[in-house]
């Protein structure tokens, strides 16, 4: 029987009481009907998860007892940074959970030339505040035990100046673009990906003078979304835990 876990952000011990709070109390007790005596799984990203038991469920509160730690570890052997092309609503949100099923270790939405959502200071705010719960309840899901940096939104030029290491992919599809067996395993991967409509030509330039190579999966053109969970998979599977 599949146990539910629950991120809580802060230290765990075993044998003490903590109460969840939050969108978890309406999760665990009106959608999954959970009650007094139901077993949990938490975590806190910290390594491990935390056996534990519901002892009081209330409106707005539900109090369980931290029980036993176990040293599970579902992270991949590889480091991997996702630059993602902000694409529109349920399109991010499913790239951003999926990059987290395969194991992504951090994750940084771009603005580019072509991106249809033009973000406003507060608008930034609250998508920053969504992606983050998206995040999270795929860590959940997932089975991870530590939580992907969700890094500030930053325009193609900003990420472009910072220093990345390890190997660099553009994701393109372009003649000439390198393949994935032409490339030396590395245990570093940036990958780079554009928004709908992919990366102004300018902008794509601008990423190989930065180091990236660019790179070409399969001869069809992929949307947005499925080009990072494509990308992704490749990946794990050749250099990472997938294969």
């Amino acid at each position: 029987m599949r146990v539910t876990r629950v991120f809580v952000p802060e230290r765990l011990v075993e044998g003490t009481g903590i109460d969840l709070r939050g969108e978890a109390v309406a999760h665990l007790g009106r959608v999954l009907r959970l009650g007094p005596g139901a077993d949990l799984m938490l975590f806190n990203g910290e390594g491990g998860e935390w056996q534990a038991t519901i002892e009081v469920l209330e409106r707005g509160r539900v109090g369980v007892r931290v029980g036993s730690h176990r040293p599970a570890d579902r992270e991949s052997p590889l480091d991997l940074t996702l630059a993602q092309g902000i694409s529109r609503g349920e399109r991010m949100d499913y790239t951003l959970q999926k990059a987290v099923e395969l194991g992504v270790s951090r994750i940084v939405p771009i603005t580019t030339q072509r991106s249809v959502m033009r973000l406003s200071a507060e608008r930034g705010e609250r998508r920053a505040e969504h992606w983050a719960k998206v995040v999270q309840a795929a860590c959940e899901q997932s089975g991870r035990t530590r939580v992907p940096r969700l890094l500030p939104v930053a325009t193609m030029d900003e990420w472009l100046a910072g220093v990345v290491p390890g190997l660099k992919l553009l994701l393109i599809r372009r003649e000439g673009a390198c393949r994935l067996s032409d490339l030396a395993p590395d245990p570093s991967i940036t990958l780079l990906i554009g928004p709908e409509g992919g990366f102004a030509a300018e902008e794509a330039s601008a990423a190989e003078r930065a180091g990236y190579r660019a790179l070409r999966i399969g001869p069809r053109v992929l949307r947005t979304e499925t080009a990072a969970v494509a990308a992704l998979s490749a990946l794990q599977a050749l250099w990472g835990d997938l294969g």
